[in-house]
């Protein structure tokens, strides 16, 4: 099984690429940027994680290691450490707090991955799918407690509120989404809503937790909080686009998870709003009734395609990341800025 050191190092994004003189950075390349500019914090985050998934219940550090080391890039706590550099922190409280975002949102990854029934997690098998959904759910209460844990012993009432409130919100933006699954009477208000709630609302709150623990003024935590709360919806808006996206199906990865699930994504909004009567039946039959036949996502592509719903899902994402980027205007010039400028980058020009 792959050690859970082993799964922090496949944060790190190796590219042969290199941006062009004046241009911006490739998304890749500036994931490198960013990593390599709190390598060393990243690195005391993983003995930490380490540490505290540590128990005498032998289920819980092989399930809570073996989704730790299933891959993703680490987004929230990276956010947290550059945010810390940005406001110029000089202590290591950081440290304990972005692992106490790891583990917030591990616990709702191995929680989702139960409601949904999800058998995959990163094109591997998921926690749920190899352990089982009891130790799965127990294991993400267990996580959600050490995260608390870190929190109470940072000793800031104001970090254990953003924190404690993220998460009250990210359980909402779930019961949200729970509510609106499979129902096509879903807006783009509703769906914004839900997103903000079970994604950005972490965003924000590791970003804005860089600041305080800088005592940093309370302009400058609300433009961290702004920074993460827009790029959370710009990331979840193109992850969306993602599980329709024909480079995935060329790079051998499955497509069309969210529309066999009957989740109301904002492609799927969108299509369904702009088709006839003829094409919202079908949406109903596949998204609704979960009646679905060979063939049913190619015409749902087809549609996606004769709409332009993927584009413009992406087009909105652009709108929230120029909002994200907007907010750092508050901060003076520093490599600190120019790698949260480049990691929006990163999470909206992934290829779709």
């Amino acid at each position: 099984m792959t050690s859970v050191n082993e799964g922090w190092e496949t944060a790190r994004v190796s590219t042969a690429a290199q941006a062009r003189p004046g241009a911006p950075e490739p998304p890749d390349t500036a994931l490198d940027t960013l990593l390599a500019l709190v390598t060393d914090d990243l690195k005391a985050v993983n003995r930490i994680i380490v540490e505290r998934m540590d128990s005498e219940v032998e289920l819980i550090p092989q399930l809570a290691g073996y989704i730790v080391a299933s891959g993703g890039k680490r987004l929230r706590p990276l956010l947290t450490l550059a945010s810390a550099q940005l406001c110029r922190h000089s202590g290591s409280r950081h440290q304990g707090l972005a692992a106490a975002v790891e583990f917030i949102h591990t616990a709702t990854l191995l929680h989702d991955d139960v409601v949904d029934g999800s058998d995959l997690r990163r094109g591997n098998a998921s926690a749920n799918e190899v352990f089982g959904n009891k130790p799965s759910v127990l294991v993400g209460d267990f996580l959600f407690a050490r995260a608390f844990q870190l929190m109470v012993e940072d000793g800031s009432l104001d970090v254990l509120r953003i924190l404690s409130t993220a998460s009250a919100v990210i359980a909402e933006g779930e019961v949200m989404q729970l509510a609106a699954s499979n129902d096509l009477d879903t807006t783009e208000a509703i769906y914004l809503r839900v997103i903000e709630a079970k994604t950005a609302a972490l965003f924000a709150a590791a970003c804005r937790i860089g600041a305080v623990v800088a005592d940093r003024p309370t302009a400058e935590e609300e433009a961290l909080e702004q920074f993460g709360r827009n790029l959370g919806v710009a990331f979840q808006l193109v992850d969306d686009v993602l599980d329709y996206s024909a480079h995935q199906a060329r790079l051998g990865k499955s497509i069309g998870d969210d529309f066999r699930e009957g989740k109301v994504t904002l492609p799927v909004v969108l299509a369904c709003a702009r088709g006839d009567s003829q094409e919202r039946a079908f949406w109903k039959r596949c998204v609704e009734d979960l009646d679905q036949r060979d063939g049913d996502l190619d015409q749902a592509l087809d549609l996606m395609r004769q709409h332009r719903t993927l584009e413009d899902s992406v087009a909105r994402a652009r709108q929230y990341a120029d909002a994200a980027c907007a907010a750092l205007a508050v901060f003076p010039p520093s490599q600190a800025r120019d790698a949260l400028l480049g990691i929006v980058s990163f999470c909206v020009e992934r290829e779709y």
